[in-house]
């Protein structure tokens, strides 16, 4: 007979923080297109929207990589620091090409980005985020 083990069964506070940290950087970066979208439209006030945006998405970004550090070393969930830091790292580059031109990444980056907020949003509601054994596999 197997057990589970009620705190592998539940998410810790610092699970929600990070889940809801996670929900609202993902609403924040599904905007940015939205914005763009009525930049080209010929709203050219809408630039200063996407600009706003992408502060917000930024600071987001910056809060997601911090509190997945507390979950990692609170809980020793390893698959949310490498997945916070590959977004942060995307958002700081799609930051600095948004401020100097080149559409060409600027576009693709900001598809990527949606994708991977998309995908760890699916994965942060998927399942509990509990505290980890230091030999459990899923860690």
């Amino acid at each position: 007979m197997t057990t589970i083990r009620a705190s592998a069964t539940r998410t810790w506070p610092s699970g929600w923080v990070f889940r809801v940290v996670v929900t609202l950087h993902l609403v924040a970066v599904v905007a940015q297109p939205v914005f763009a979208g009525v930049y080209l439209s010929g709203d050219f006030d809408a630039l200063g929207w996407h600009e706003m945006g992408a502060n917000v998405v930024t600071g987001f970004g910056y809060a997601q990589l911090i509190v997945a550090i507390v979950v990692f070393v609170r809980l020793r969930v390893r698959w949310a620091l490498p997945m916070s830091i590959g977004v942060a790292v995307a958002e700081t580059l799609q930051y600095y090409v948004g401020e100097h031109g080149p559409l060409w990444l600027h576009i693709p980056l900001g598809v990527g980005i949606v994708v991977a907020l998309v995908m760890q949003f699916v994965t942060v509601w998927r399942r509990p985020i509990a505290k980890q054994e230091s030999g459990d596999a899923r860690a």
